[in-house]
């Protein structure tokens, strides 16, 4: 089976013997989910994909002390996230482990040689093709430790747990605060669902009030991110990892309230808004809420419509607008 995605297709055409080798933060790719080694990867999904062909997936949040033979990380777009998941292999694997990156031109993979240079980690390039290239270093003992990559900020009257793998990583998102808006006039009493939960701020916010929480997101780093957001405020809620409502075991809330991602990498991807809209009814109460904001631009209300038979605009202020479904 031949890779899929390019930086795949550049390893694929290496000698090294990979087996029992961390393949860390990879994408989707058919070449490693049939071929040898262990996944680590803070996205459900891929490991999900992984878990179903039987082979072996980790969480770097559920992963201890371990000897692979290597390691090959996958240089994000997001240059700190890469800085952390490089200290994190560092702490996790004895000193010396091989450890290979490989990325994208696009994407940065030139930037790891400046990072590594100023770690005091030697390196060196292994092969260049398809606008990507795949370098060797092998870990060190670093002095830093991946924890100091977390932040803390504080928005809307909270103090907010922020990682470099988070959606709006340190700042305050402009449609988040728009949905907070009318979040104050709309959200119903009971149990509520926060979908894509990013560092935590919807759903600490709607724990303040009152509110039963449950917080979901596809990503490790945003599970965790939003389980310290609502212990810095003393607040309460349950937090899993889910890809959309894969976690959710049919559960029913009488609110679902998300701020949706449709970015994947560079690339614009609908695919879990879609889902998100179409499944919403089969996971409220009947007279239960969908309410979501989105940049005005995305084309959400063909699938509201299709869902619910009718939603309303809340807000819209030119760049983000609000919307409400209700299931009848």
């Amino acid at each position: 089976m031949s890779a899929d995605t390019a930086v795949c297709q550049l390893l694929e055409r290496q000698d090294a013997d990979y087996r029992g080798w961390w393949w860390v933060a990879p994408p989707r790719d058919s070449w490693l989910e049939a071929g040898e080694g262990c996944l680590v990867s803070a996205d459900v999904s891929v490991r999900a994909a992984w878990e179903a062909r039987q082979r072996s997936a980790l969480s770097p949040f559920s992963t201890g002390p371990a000897s692979p033979p290597g390691a090959v990380l996958f240089w994000p777009k997001a240059h700190a996230l890469g800085e952390w998941w490089l200290l994190w292999l560092c702490q996790t694997l004895p000193e010396g482990t091989p450890l290979q990156l490989v990325g994208e031109h696009q994407g940065g993979i030139k930037r790891v040689l400046k990072v590594l240079a100023a770690l005091g980690m030697g390196c060196r390039k292994l092969d260049s093709a398809r606008r990507c290239s795949l370098f060797e270093t092998r870990t060190s003992a670093l002095a830093l430790d991946p924890e100091a990559v977390w932040t803390s900020f504080e928005a809307a009257g909270l103090q907010l747990s922020s990682h470099p793998g988070v959606f709006g990583h340190g700042k305050f998102d402009e449609g988040t605060q728009l949905l907070i808006e009318q979040l104050e006039q709309q959200l119903p009493q009971g149990k509520v669902l926060d979908m894509g939960c990013g560092d935590g701020i919807l759903a600490a916010w709607m724990a303040q009030l009152g509110r039963d929480v449950t917080a979901v997101d596809v990503s490790a780093f945003a599970a965790e991110a939003t389980r310290r957001t609502l212990k810095a405020n003393g607040l309460t809620g349950e937090v899993l990892e889910s890809d959309v409502y894969s976690a959710l075991d049919g559960r029913r809330f009488t609110a679902i309230v998300s701020n949706p991602p449709f970015h994947q990498e560079r690339s614009i991807d609908y695919g879990p808004a879609a889902r998100l809209i179409q499944q919403a009814p089969d996971h409220l109460d009947a007279g239960g809420q969908l309410i979501l904001v989105a940049n005005a631009f995305l084309p959400y209300a063909d699938p509201l419509e299709r869902a619910f038979g009718s939603f309303e605009i809340l807000a819209d202020n030119g760049r983000f607008r609000v919307y409400r479904a209700v299931r009848r």
